[in-house]
């Protein structure tokens, strides 16, 4: 099932417009607490932030919705998020902000460069960061050139998320983001930390990306084909 994401960016951008942000932050702490999320593999993750280890969650910007149940409990660490500078994505960094997220404002379309390296300056002194991998305009499934540079240039590993809902609507987006429905199971499953290589020629780190790719896509639809979808990305 599919629906207009054309009429929820015209509702966000009236929502900032009429400055009702503090309230959509509240409905959608609501919305999730009528999820029912689990989290697999999450002692990865805090172990390596126990250790003192950089890590960068990497995830499809199709999840970005479909995410939240499980990043509200990470804005302890205080991570880095990079968000479009769109009006809509306005809102979305004041709903970070408001979990404990650092939100960097860019994007590889609009102020791509001055984003990346304010992450890059961020992760000199914090531990944790999130990259949504193909965003903001796709194309879906292809992994940006940033987030290897991201690891190259701060030394973290990276760690892809994916998460998968048992029931979904689907927007009629470029990538066709999901939102879990009420009451619907939210699994989200942590890889195995990933590090960059050093000294990786351009023939060596497009290796590596496509590598990567390959990776994220194949675990993505293998955990959503366990709630019967095939093919969501």
């Amino acid at each position: 099932m599919g629906f207009g994401a054309e009429m929820i960016k015209r509702l966000s951008q009236w929502i900032v417009k009429n400055r009702f942000l503090p309230v959509v932050s509240w409905m959608v702490r609501g919305y999730v607490s009528l999820l029912r999320d689990e989290a697999v593999n999450e002692d990865r993750l805090k172990g390596c932030l126990d250790r003192g280890e950089k890590i960068i969650l990497a995830l499809w910007h199709q999840r970005i919705l479909a995410v939240i149940p499980h990043a509200i409990r990470y804005g302890i660490y205080n991570p880095a998020v990079m968000i479009s500078q769109s009006r809509d994505g306005e809102m979305i960094a004041d709903f970070y902000r408001r979990m404990g997220f650092h939100p960097v404002r860019g994007s590889s379309s609009r102020g791509g460069k001055e984003g990346l390296r304010s992450m890059i300056e961020y992760l000199h002194s914090h531990l944790l960061a999130v990259h949504v991998v193909d965003g903001p305009q796709g194309p879906a499934g292809v992994i940006k050139e940033g987030l290897v540079s991201l690891a190259e240039n701060t030394g973290a590993s990276i760690m892809p998320i994916y998460v998968s809902a048992s029931r979904v609507w689907i927007l009629n987006s470029w990538d066709r983001s999901i939102i879990p429905k009420p009451l619907s199971k939210v699994v989200a499953r942590l890889d195995e930390p990933i590090r960059v290589p050093a000294g990786l020629t351009y023939e060596k780190r497009e290796e590596f990306r496509r590598a990567l790719e390959v990776r994220m896509l194949e675990n993505q639809r293998k955990d959503d084909a366990l709630f019967g979808y095939t093919r969501l990305i």
